[in-house]
């Protein structure tokens, strides 16, 4: 059997609800399926080959572009709920009765929310760089501050990595990597992704749960990932998800910012796989 790998995996599409939603569907076609769920204006191309093909050495996984967002149609929504319900059409349209998901920044808003509504969809969630409902966001600032920086040859160093020499190093190996895709990229987000999605980031972390509601509705096994230096979701946010969640596990990386999973990104892929197998 051909190894499809992100790189090469071919644009595939499906239609739920009047939106035609594109994915790349890696790994064997048996067993549990992971489906990974995106940061603010990511696309397909925005993920890390090495996270995902070492992920998809042994299951499913699925990447997709939610709606109106890279060469999916419809409108990208201004909020976490309309996104969800995004999401779980996709998913239904594939077929599946449960899945594992991995939620990165805005994505594990999406994520947490599917699991806490009990549908029996969600069998294990990964949660990464990301935080609970009322959290703590800097969205606006730290792009601010990113896009400063104009020594720096692409945003996301600034954005994801730390100012230490290792950091930016593995920031660079990063954006080698996400850049290798040559045929059939995802258009870059633009404005109408940017604005309704940061309208949608920043109202999750204002709209405050003093019940801790969603965390609370939340069963299922959880894997809590943050980076130590997390300046746009920080760190903080993860430490109360572990507290507040009934069976969560949370693992911190040293010298790492938003993109700690990119940086980490072999130890990252280990630590998903021992959680989702155990």
């Amino acid at each position: 059997m051909t190894t499809i790998w992100l790189e090469t995996a071919p644009n595939e599409f499906i239609e739920a609800s009047g939106i035609k939603f594109a994915y790349r569907r890696l790994g064997p076609r048996e067993g549990m399926p992971l489906i990974l769920l995106q940061h603010f204006t990511g696309t397909m191309d925005s993920w890390d080959p090495a996270v995902v093909n070492g992920l998809a050495a042994s299951r499913p996984v699925i990447v997709f572009d939610n709606s109106g967002v890279g060469q999916s149609s419809g409108k990208t929504p201004d909020n976490v709920a309309q996104m969800v319900t995004d999401a779980e059409q996709f998913i239904a349209a594939l077929g599946f009765a449960k899945v594992d998901l991995l939620g990165y920044s805005l994505g594990g808003f999406i994520a947490q929310s599917v699991a806490a509504k009990k549908s029996g969809l969600v069998r294990k969630l990964i949660l990464v760089g990301t935080a609970p409902q009322g959290g703590e966001e800097h969205l606006l600032k730290v792009l601010k501050e990113a896009f400063s920086h104009k020594e720096a040859p692409d945003t996301r160093l600034p954005l994801f990595f730390t100012s230490s020499a290792a950091s930016q190093a593995a920031g660079r190996a990063f954006l080698e990597r996400a850049s290798m895709r040559t045929v059939d990229r995802d258009p870059e987000s633009n404005k109408a992704v940017s604005d309704p999605q940061a309208k949608a980031l920043i109202d999750w972390c204002a709209s405050k749960d003093p019940e801790n509601a969603i965390l609370n509705a939340i069963d299922q096994p959880v894997l809590v990932v943050s980076g130590s230096d997390d300046t746009m979701l920080p760190d903080g946010n993860a430490y109360f998800m572990f507290k507040h969640l009934k069976k969560a596990q949370l693992i911190l990386y040293p010298d790492s910012g938003h993109g700690a999973l990119f940086q980490y990104s072999t130890l990252f892929v280990d630590h998903v796989l021992l959680f989702l197998n155990d």
